[in-house]
């Protein structure tokens, strides 16, 4: 029987779905996480593994009220998603052939344990700097998770994602887009978990410049302005990493067009076009996001809209260089009859 055609053991399929699951709900969490960041109300909240000396699961619900709403149903959610998590990595141990797979799997137990106890620690510690890595730990599970509920779908498993003609260039600058979007990430938890809102409070200029000037005196106007204002003080570092932030947008952004434009332009890579497309679009929506950030004061809303869609940029990018690296097996793809046989010497 062909392999494409043949029926799958319905507890992997049950697998799937529940990898599906587990992801969905993770994003439901980066999003919360994003709401509670962007809102300040993380230390609402000031003790943990308690809510307010109680157990965190019995925490009266007419006490669920202002930032503490957010930061209390941000724990229930992450509790929801170890528990997931847990009963995914069992599972995938269980009925799980594949050994990369089973590994893939114990990871993601291993991190959603770091991720929880990081986030314990950001409270009991108040440390900004451990909520950096709290909120880049969980873009890179959310990640993780897309990689294993793509390696156990159906469509996977028939050997149907194989079926993508790769491109020697393509699959080193995808891979490069996709590190630069987790660095772009990166600096803009850094950003976020300082806690001093806007730096640069104008876009697309830097305080009616191209280059803000960060002298010390310039400072000093600009918190008495911002104190004048009842906003914190900023710092040189915080506006030239915002400006590092803006860059960075700017150079993702030429290198997916160059991805969009190899997939249109080369028969080999041609198959990617979708993909291409659809991540050129989401990077261009991610820019907007960022503006409109700016102008609408760091908007709780809107500048939760944009991590999300920063986890989502990633995220595409993540499976898009798995999937093309997946390819670069000559036997594990088809080759379209119009392709010249100078082309075929190409594919990676």
């Amino acid at each position: 029987m062909d392999a494409s055609c043949s029926p799958i053991n319905p507890r992997r399929v049950a697998l799937h779905y529940w990898c599906m699951a587990t992801w969905m709900a993770t994003f439901v969490l980066l999003c919360s996480g994003g709401i509670v960041t962007s809102k300040g109300v993380g230390m609402s909240v000031p003790d943990w593994p308690t809510t307010y000396g109680y157990n965190m699961f019995f925490f009266p619900i007419s006490s669920w009220v202002g930032g503490i709403f957010h930061e209390h149903l941000h724990r229930l959610i992450a509790s929801g998603i170890g528990l997931m998590t847990m009963v995914l990595t069992v599972s995938t141990l269980a009925v799980e052939p594949r050994r990369w797979v089973k590994n893939l799997a114990a990871i993601a137990f291993i991190a959603v344990c770091i991720q929880g106890l990081l986030g314990g620690l950001r409270v009991s510690l108040f440390k900004n700097e451990i909520g950096i890595f709290h909120g880049m730990l969980a873009q890179s599970f959310f990640c993780l998770l897309g990689i294993l509920t793509v390696s156990t779908s159906p469509r996977f498993l028939r050997g149907k994602w194989d079926l993508f003609l790769p491109h020697p260039f393509l699959k080193k600058i995808v891979l490069l887009a996709t590190a630069l979007i987790f660095v772009q990430l990166a600096l803009g938890a850094s950003m976020r978990h300082a806690h001093l809102g806007l730096s640069i409070p104008d876009f697309p200029l830097a305080y009616g410049n191209i280059l803000p000037d960060t002298s010390t005196s310039t400072i000093e106007k600009i918190n008495e302005a911002r104190l004048a204002d009842s906003q914190m003080p900023t710092t040189a570092t915080q506006i030239w990493l915002q400006m590092a932030h803006r860059t960075m947008a700017f150079v993702i952004l030429g290198v997916i067009v160059a991805v969009a434009a190899l997939t249109f332009s080369n028969p080999i890579a041609r198959s990617a076009s979708a993909w291409g497309a659809a991540w050129l679009g989401m990077i261009l929506c991610q820019v907007a996001l960022g503006a409109w950030t700016v102008w609408s004061n760091k908007a709780a809303d809107v500048a939760t809209a944009h991590m999300a869609l920063g986890a989502l940029s990633l995220l595409v990018g993540v499976i898009f260089t798995f999937r093309l690296f997946r390819a670069s097996d000559s036997n594990r793809f088809t080759v379209p009859d119009d392709l010249h046989s100078s082309n075929m010497s190409r594919v990676a």
